[in-house]
């Protein structure tokens, strides 16, 4: 983990919210999903299934821990996860509430709208609102 370097394509992207076990989370800048990304924080990694056995394990942990505590916070009709990986090749999971009357209902969020840029005060409010909650599952 020493030599873990973040993509720049997240960097331009996503606003990093905190550390896991084994994840770096972020929060991807568009406001309008509550859309998240969970990166293992391993050098040279494409597909989860390249990690050891027990990262892969902690990696499931985090992501269902971190997809309860999102759908409880955002009170959410669905919870989208996914890896992908064709523009970006370092690992990267999205975690995405959905509701049945967002912009892009029922298709995936990608290409559908533009991204909007979250301004500065609802950044702060949602570390406000999910960070306590995340830090009881990190424990």
């Amino acid at each position: 983990m020493a030599d873990f370097k973040l993509h720049e394509l997240l960097v331009r992207d996503c606003i990093e919210l905190a550390e896991l076990p084994l994840c770096k989370l972020l929060l991807m800048n568009d406001s309008q999903y509550p859309w998240f990304v969970m990166v293992p924080r391993i050098e040279d990694v494409q597909d989860i299934y390249q990690m050891d056995w027990q990262d892969q394990q902690q990696f499931l942990n985090e992501s269902s821990m971190l997809s309860e505590v999102l759908m409880t916070a955002f009170n959410g009709d669905k919870m989208n996860v996914a890896a992908l990986g064709n523009v970006c090749p370092q690992l990267h999971v999205h975690h995405i509430v959905r509701y049945k009357n967002d912009s892009a209902w029922p298709k995936p969020v990608w290409g559908v709208n533009d991204m909007e840029a979250y301004a500065l005060e609802d950044i702060e409010a949602l570390k406000a609102k999910l960070l306590p909650q995340l830090a009881a599952i990190t424990k």
